[in-house]
Formats: structure tokens, C-alpha cells, sequence
């Protein structure tokens, strides 16, 4: 809730997972806001107007401007009731949480962003299906009409190449496989006997490669998408980590 008591507004991507880690935050804390979806690239003007710079998610609340979805995190954080928060009171319990979340930011988001960009590319179909829910109307026909050419500008944008993506599939891979072995000894979450951040964003951020159903917005599932991607996704849910990112989904995002 923003400083003059009306809710807060998420600006979002409506289908992007770094939204859908801000989305999770604050709708587990409790707290009310307002999400404004735009589709890529439209979502520039949205964020420059509210004071942040190119990426979503933003979250405006009052005079405050949050563009980072760490921070969006910390602050959904200090909101939440005492059974909902998402760090430990105990401050080397809370810095490892935090380290993992980093990580994950950095070395599964963009790797499996761009895998997926590349395993849908041309499938015009499945981006205006998904891609637009909750943008204005005009968006919606805007891409109808100009998908081609922005899909060309978000390739140069996030480095989307056949190369560049094979070489994102097998980091996914990696930290699937840094995940699985953290979980080896059947903990039921990453960092100890409670749901914390790092379970957060390790979901959320791996959505790209497993398209879980219980997702912020509809995705398209494996019997929808291109086979070869079809497959790869399937592969990842099968995987000890994939498992474990589809059970935080159905038992902690509500």
C-alpha cells in the first residue's frame, strides 16, 4: 500500500518470470497493488514514466519507485506476517538465502529467458495466446501486426541466436544440477524446513524451461509447444530440481 493509502502498481510483462517473482512476493505478503501489463518493448515508455530505466518489474508506491525484483522482494518482505516471511531472522541463515537468490538472478533468468525466446521463435500464434494478458487491448493488435519485427529487435536486444541459446539450454542445465545436489538430502526446501526467497526465485526464474501451470498468468503447455522444446520441457520437469520449482508452485503460490 503506497504512502497515500491506494494500492501500489506492478508494471509488468505480464508472461515475464522476473515479474512473476515480484507477483509471488507480493501477493504472499498480503500487500494490495494494481498490476499495469504492457508487452515487450511498449513496456519501456510504462517503466521510463514511473522512473525506472528498461527492465520490468517496477513497482510504484506513492513517491517510492522500486525497480529491481530483489528489491520488490525485500520490500513485499518487510510487509508479510510473520508466517509468510521469505528471509530467516538469522543473519548468516539470511545472507545464504540471499546469495542463492543472486545467483539465481544472474545465471538461471537470462539463460532460460533466452532458451525459451529461441524455442518459440515464429510461433506468432502462442505470443499473442499468451503473451498478452492483461495489456490494452491496442497492444494486443499491434503485435497481431508488427510480430516480426519485434521479435527481431528483442533477438538483438537479449542476444537470441540458435548458438547463444544452446549454450543458455546447457547453463540451465548446470544450475538445475547445483540444485539437485543441494537437495540430495531430501530437505524439503533449499535452504532448511521453511519456504524461503531463494525457493521463490528458484521457481519463478525456472518457469521459462518448466511452464508450470499454477503460473501468475496462463502458459502454454507441453502439448501446445513446438516439439523439440515439448520435449526439453518435460526433460526439466523430470529433473530432481525442475520437481522440486513445480512443488513450490502447487503448494507455496497462492
Amino acid at each position: 500500500m503506497s504512502s497515500c493509502g491506494q494500492p501500489c502498481v506492478l508494471i509488468t510483462i505480464p508472461i515475464s518470470h522476473y515479474c512473476e517473482k515480484a507477483r509471488w512476493a507480493l501477493d504472499r505478503a498480503g500487500v494490495k497493488y494494481r498490476e499495469q501489463a504492457h508487452l515487450q518493448l511498449i513496456h519501456w515508455l510504462a517503466v521510463r514514466r514511473a522512473g525506472g530505466g528498461t527492465t520490468v518489474p517496477v513497482l510504484v508506491c506513492g513517491n517510492r519507485v522500486l525497480a529491481d525484483s530483489a528489491d520488490i522482494v525485500d520490500e513485499a518482505d518487510a510487509s508479510a506476517p510473520p508466517g509468510q516471511r521469505l528471509y530467516p531472522e538469522d543473519p548468516c541463515a539470511a545472507a545464504e538465502v540471499r546469495a542463492l537468490q543472486r545467483d539465481f538472478d544472474a545465471n538461471l533468468g537470462p539463460h532460460g529467458r533466452r532458451w525459451m525466446y529461441n524455442e518459440m521463435r515464429g510461433r506468432r500464434d502462442l505470443a499473442i495466446a499468451y503473451g498478452c494478458t492483461g495489456v490494452p487491448t491496442w497492444e494486443r493488435r499491434a503485435l497481431t501486426l508488427a510480430y516480426p519485427a519485434v521479435a527481431r529487435v528483442i533477438d538483438r536486444f537479449l542476444d537470441i541466436t540458435a548458438t547463444t541459446a544452446a549454450k543458455s539450454e546447457a547453463q540451465v542445465r548446470t544450475v538445475f544440477d547445483t540444485v539437485a545436489k543441494r537437495l540430495n538430502d531430501d530437505r524439503p526446501y533449499l535452504c532448511g524446513d521453511r519456504f524461503t526467497a531463494a525457493d521463490l526465485t528458484f521457481a519463478a526464474l525456472a518457469a521459462s524451461v518448466l511452464m508450470p501451470p499454477e503460473y501468475g498468468v496462463p502458459l502454454p503447455q507441453p502439448e501446445q509447444l513446438p516439439a523439440a522444446m515439448a520435449a526439453v520441457v518435460r526433460e526439466f520437469r523430470a529433473h530432481p530440481a525442475g520437481a522440486h520449482a513445480l512443488a513450490m508452485f502447487r503448494n507455496e503460490r497462492r
